[in-house]
């Protein structure tokens, strides 16, 4: 399997989430639905932490993902929430091993 994902982690500043939501479906929502080189891409909140989104995004490869980083809205993003969140996010790159299919 050549595919890659990421889980990221984001802490909002404290009553922030439903803001840094609003940001990612106006910017990320139609980035992502219109990339062909996304598989899959889960967008939650953490049940545990009102100040917690957890990100799983699972691409056709490795260089889909690095492709990405550089779509305008993606950029877009990334300014418009960088004063919404406590931290840099936490990411960690995955090897899929076993991916089952819709």
């Amino acid at each position: 399997m050549n595919s890659t994902a990421l889980f990221i982690i984001h802490k909002t500043k404290p009553g922030k989430r439903e803001e840094v939501k609003k940001v990612w479906l106006r910017h990320m929502a139609p980035a992502i639905q219109d990339n062909s080189g996304h598989l899959a891409y889960f967008y939650t909140f953490d049940s545990n932490d009102p100040n917690s989104i957890c990100a799983f995004q699972h691409y056709e490869s490795e260089q889909a993902a690095k492709d990405f980083l550089s779509h305008p809205n993606y950029q877009a993003y990334l300014v418009e929430s960088r004063e919404l969140l406590e931290q840099e996010p936490r990411i960690m790159s995955l090897a899929p091993q076993w991916v089952k299919s819709a």
